[in-house]
């Protein structure tokens, strides 16, 4: 429809960095002595919130061995909107050149597109001490932002690193003691947070650089008609002529006469 094909896999991409956030947390259980008698790595999965309460409220079939009790605790999250962000919009002619093929090349990429993804982090427990014990190794982290930097394009451009703050937005929990005495009770704390990401349009073509700049001056007095007198050429050219698009350098500026 708009002509040339890309994908960034920018969503995915956003997906796999806030759960990688969440991959290592553990919950300690301890005797009345205070020793610890287990550890448990807390499982994480993108599901939505609604399949883990059905599944947890299930009632197992011991004789069948069908339906087994989901175990506790676990979290889950799931991408709850993504919203375009004005604040964060620059100017959609600004670009991003990279190097190309050779000295004399680049590539470019105009201004991305910001838009905010808010995504919902749900802890499942069967007890207060496991969920805040979850909740207290995230908290701390969130002030209320954390920057990650990421190469969205690693495979073409590794040089390229892209900061993408996450923020904290709020905690929320319940709490379902209020079922029937032979109801699994389960705690939930619900975390929501906004991750700020740009999508990016299509690469350019490569292109040649502009290596040099001709400015022809003529008299004020003749105007604006075909008949202007022109006088002298101004030149301005990189140096050393052959200095690429990363490197140190000056300019050579030269005024030629004409007539």
């Amino acid at each position: 429809m708009f002509g040339t094909y890309f994908y960034h896999e920018k969503t995915r991409k956003a997906v796999a960095l806030f759960g990688r956030l969440f991959n290592n947390i553990y919950v300690l259980r301890q005797n009345a002595s205070g020793a610890v008698i287990s550890t448990i790595k807390l499982p994480l999965a993108y599901a939505p919130k609604e399949k883990y309460i059905e599944r947890i409220r299930q009632n197992p079939d011991l004789a069948t061995d069908e339906n087994v009790a989901i175990k506790l605790p676990r979290a889950s999250f799931e991408i709850s909107g993504i919203t375009y962000d004005t604040t964060r919009q620059l100017t959609k002619l600004s670009n991003f050149s990279q190097p190309g093929s050779a000295v004399t090349k680049r590539t470019k990429m105009y201004s991305p597109v910001p838009y905010t993804i808010q995504f919902t982090f749900n802890v499942y427990a069967k007890s207060h001490d496991d969920a805040l014990q979850v909740v207290e190794q995230i908290l701390p982290t969130f002030n209320p932002q954390y920057t990650v930097s990421i190469k969205p394009f690693a495979e073409k451009y590794p040089e390229f690193v892209e900061d993408i703050p996450i923020i904290i937005t709020g905690v929320d929990f319940t709490d379902d003691y209020d079922g029937a005495l032979a109801s699994r009770r389960t705690i939930i704390y619900t975390l929501t947070f906004e991750m700020k990401v740009s999508y990016y349009g299509p690469l350019e073509a490569e292109s040649a650089i502009i290596r040099e700049v001709n400015a022809d001056l003529f008299f004020k007095e003749y105007g604006l008609q075909d008949s202007d007198i022109q006088v002298s050429r101004l030149s301005v050219v990189p140096d050393p002529i052959g200095v690429s698009a990363d490197s140190d350098y000056g300019f050579n500026t030269s005024i030629t006469p004409v007539i």
